[in-house]
């Protein structure tokens, strides 16, 4: 059953996850239908909001890693998935059960509505619904895309974030950083505070003239030190931007009426992974060789992904790449060290870069990098090549790393 109700969701309705741009739904109108026919569960809940390019499911799992350890019942929604769909929606990091996605589907199925949600937007009401069925005390809501049409958009919370900007999914969001910047302000609400990570000459404004239009409190992290290294539970150094974002935040839910104490914040840092079930974050899956995993799949991204492992590696650095046919693909890599040994790698999903798309790219490259049908091929080959002191980077698309999820757990 859970396995047919998982493929009535992705077939049935649009999933920008598998279809991409098409699935894209500027509008907030069916994900309001939707939730007022489950009775409008964003309403009873107490809810933290986080947008952003980058960083924004780290600090969502940060986030709510320390409010579980001060004593909160914490939903958690987030998105992409990695390996199973129900990753997207958790409390206190257990993942909402089998049953309870197929009584969601197999209620909406029955419900014969007038119009067609998203994959996204069902997904998103469904988070709610269990947050309210199973009484959270607070839950952090992940954007999907943009911010003031994204789907999460119907909530008001209680304290908002935006992590970061840079140039992502210009085909919706607009071509520069200001046109993105109002898009991801688009989630500052009346009188409701907002916690901005990282702005700029470009998007500073942007921000505060949004909280000023709305009355809003706004606090810029730029200024603020940033943590000790040491207290990272994440490997890389972009993750102190990313916990400096989490200190503020906390900052400002003590200033309404929470008690979050050091403890809990050196706690939920500590226990991360137990309670969100964050992976595939540079994740270290073997040492000797070290071989790490990471989501990273956008511009800004990779390059603080390879600058923290170039200042890191002391052997040879092997990369294993997969990314979708929609990503500009030309302006990525040049971000590659020269001296890297790189492969190019395709996934299982139907937006990856076809085996002759790879074989084109990686004749117009010097040198020439292998091409690799699936992860497995590619990290078994880059094995019997590296040394015990040699570093393999495998990231890219989300998918590339569901792939081997998959392999090591089918």
């Amino acid at each position: 059953m859970y396995s047919e109700s998982l493929n009535w969701l992705f077939s049935q309705f649009p999933s920008y996850q598998n279809t991409g741009a098409s699935a894209y739904k500027p509008d907030l109108g069916n994900i309001r239908r939707l939730c007022d026919f489950f009775d409008n569960p964003q309403d009873d809940l107490k809810l933290i909001h986080v947008a952003g390019t980058n960083g924004k499911g780290s600090v969502c799992s940060m986030l709510a890693s320390i409010l579980t350890e001060s004593g909160e019942k914490t939903g958690l929604f987030t998105s992409p998935h990695i390996h199973d769909f129900r990753e997207r929606i958790r409390i206190n990091g257990e993942m909402i059960s089998e049953e309870e996605v197929v009584s969601f589907c197999t209620h909406l199925r029955a419900s014969l509505l007038d119009f067609e949600p998203s994959f996204f937007e069902i997904t998103c009401c469904m988070a709610l619904v269990h947050f309210k069925r199973n009484h959270c005390s607070i839950a952090v809501i992940e954007t999907g895309l943009g911010g003031r049409l994204d789907a999460t958009n119907i909530i008001t919370p209680i304290l908002s974030i935006i992590t970061n900007i840079s140039l992502e999914h210009t085909q919706f969001l607009g071509n520069d950083l200001p046109s993105i910047a109002g898009e991801k302000a688009g989630i500052i609400k009346p009188h409701v505070p907002v916690v901005i990570g990282r702005s700029n000459a470009l998007t500073h404004d942007v921000f505060q003239s949004k909280a000023n239009e709305v009355q809003a409190e706004i606090v810029f992290c730029d200024a603020l030190p940033l943590p000790d290294s040491s207290s990272m539970p994440l490997l890389g150094t972009y993750q102190q931007e990313n916990v400096r974002t989490v200190y503020a935040a906390v900052e400002v839910l003590n200033q309404h009426r929470f008690d979050i104490l050091n403890s809990h914040i050196q706690q939920g840092l500590e226990n991360l992974k137990r309670n969100t079930g964050i992976f595939g974050r540079m994740e270290v899956i073997q040492r000797n060789p070290l071989i790490i995993l990471d989501v990273s799949h956008n511009e800004e991204g990779i390059r603080s992904t390879l600058e923290y492992i170039q200042s890191e590696n002391k052997g040879q650095l092997y990369l294993i790449y997969g990314s979708s046919a929609d990503k500009d693909i030309q302006s990525i890599l040049p971000l590659f060290p020269r001296n890297a040994h790189l492969s190019l790698c395709a996934f299982s999903n139907s937006r990856s870069l076809s085996m002759e798309q790879l074989n084109v790219l990686a004749k117009s490259l010097n040198p020439t990098p292998n091409c690799f049908t699936n992860i497995y091929h590619a990290l078994d080959e880059t094995k019997k090549l590296a040394t015990e002191k040699d570093t393999i980077l495998v990231f890219g698309s989300f998918f590339l790393i569901s792939d081997y999820f998959s392999i090591e757990n089918p």
